[in-house]
């Protein structure tokens, strides 16, 4: 029996835009997402909002969604360029049914993708996406005349998005530098807008988007240029986001980079001194390292690990109705006022904890140590067997009873290809290099 791969990822659809993604693809599954919704209730017209990142294919797969949800009888409202938390955020606000994010996020241009969110601006359960998939094939009577959907633009959509983020972070950045690398991506018109109404002197570099530069070496995969630009500014700091501004990395007015670790560990601690950090927790993945393991111990905060993947982090913040949580990447969540991960809402925060305390963006990083980690992923024929083989479980508690509470080891089969990934944390580079070439030997010989 052959088995087909499921069409939904961790995140949406991707693939290669007009390969993989086709607009036909997108048509179909646009349509399959409306007659869903209207099998769930059929009593009243529904409504769906569609966004997406500047990069040239967004163009053509924004018409053929248009098209498949008014084909199925569903309005559209448009808002054109925007985040992805923007998105997230309109459709809770506006009162639609159902949000269409047409973006590849840090991927490269070429590749495109659709994620969808459900009324309330959160990302649809696995089972609505399995019945999705489920009606693409089916054929169906469309309908016609005055029930066939309508299409609407939202001129103000940027606007709304920035009034909601300064009333979520309400602390003035009045006197405070700051580059933003907008990645030439979907933050290029919003996250200058949001910083500069909320006092900062905001220099914005990548913000000029032609729909096909978007992540071309900038934004947060590649820090390299906001780290020059906030020396040669003399910024305070600098922000990076990724092409549709769900993540937000930091670089110190030195231009030494502030992870995601960094960024939440920082956020912990002011959410925590506000009386705002539920149960004292904050939720990471397992990739997150040590060092905030470390640092959360010290300040009495509790961490709880998810698996690898931003939905992870949410279903645990869902679940225990916890304030904050993320991802080493940047991805970080603060669900009091966001259902997603918000780049811009992630980097307000962060400044304003600067701009509240007078205390500069290095130093509060300091708060955490980043261990040194190396990661080395090793290429096998059966990954689920040789994570289970007796003698890398060995390897690994050798490994884990050499370093002891100095490091740490974390052996991983990837999602997507036949790789095991080795990742290891010690007190030197030198250390972890050592303890994950012996582990990548051993995972390597296994047959």
């Amino acid at each position: 029996m052959l088995l087909m791969s499921r069409l939904f990822g961790t995140d949406g659809v991707r693939g290669l835009a007009n390969a993989d993604l086709t607009p036909e693809l997108a048509m179909s599954v646009a349509a399959a997402a409306a007659r869903v919704l209207y099998d769930r209730d059929d009593s009243q017209r529904r409504v769906a909002l569609v966004g997406r990142d500047p990069r040239a294919s967004g163009e053509m797969l924004e018409a053929a969604v248009t098209a498949g949800l008014t084909s199925a009888g569903a309005d559209v409202l448009r808002v054109g360029v925007l985040p992805t938390p923007a998105v997230a955020h309109l459709v809770a606000e506006l009162g639609a049914d159902l949000g269409v994010m047409i973006s590849a996020s840090h991927n490269p241009m070429p590749d495109n993708g659709i994620k969808l969110f459900a009324a309330g601006g959160h990302k649809l359960p696995d089972a609505v996406e399995d019945e999705i998939e489920a009606r693409l094939p089916e054929a169906v009577e469309r309908p016609t005349g005055a029930q066939v959907g309508r299409v609407r633009d939202v001129p103000d959509a940027v606007h709304r998005y920035v009034d909601h983020l300064l009333e979520a972070a309400p602390q003035p950045l009045g006197g405070l530098r700051v580059v933003v690398d907008c990645a030439n991506g979907a933050a290029a018109a919003a996250a200058p807008e949001a910083y500069r109404r909320a006092g900062a002197e905001v220099i914005a570099i990548n913000a000029e988007p032609d729909g096909i530069n978007i992540n071309d070496g900038v934004g947060s995969t590649h820090l390299e240029p906001l780290q020059t630009a906030v020396v040669e500014h003399g910024a305070d700091l600098g922000i990076a986001h990724d092409g549709d501004a769900d993540r937000c990395l930091a670089v110190d007015s030195s231009g030494a980079v502030v992870d995601g670790d960094q960024i939440m560990a920082i956020l912990a601690l002011a959410l925590r001194e506000a009386g705002e950090l539920t149960e004292n927790t904050l939720v990471a993945t397992v990739m997150s390292n040590l060092g905030l393991h470390l640092a959360m111990r010290e300040h009495g905060i509790q961490l709880r690990t998810t698996a690898v993947g931003d939905r992870y982090v949410l279903e645990e913040l869902r679940a225990g109705g916890f304030a904050l949580g993320g991802e080493q990447s940047g991805h970080v969540v603060l669900p009091g006022h966001a259902t997603t991960g918000d780049g811009l809402l992630t980097a307000l925060r962060l400044m304003g904890r600067v701009a509240v305390t007078g205390t500069p963006l290095a130093s509060l990083a300091k708060v955490m140590r980043r261990l040194p980690q190396v990661l080395v992923n090793v290429r096998v024929a059966d990954k689920a067997a040789v994570v289970a083989a007796p003698a890398v479980r060995e390897a690994v508690r050798a490994a884990e009873a050499e370093l002891g509470d100095t490091g740490r080891v974390l052996l991983r089969p990837s999602g997507t290809e036949q790789l095991v990934r080795v990742m290891v944390e010690a007190p030197s580079e030198d250390g972890a290099q050592a303890v994950a070439a012996r582990l990548a030997e051993v995972v390597a010989a296994i047959r």
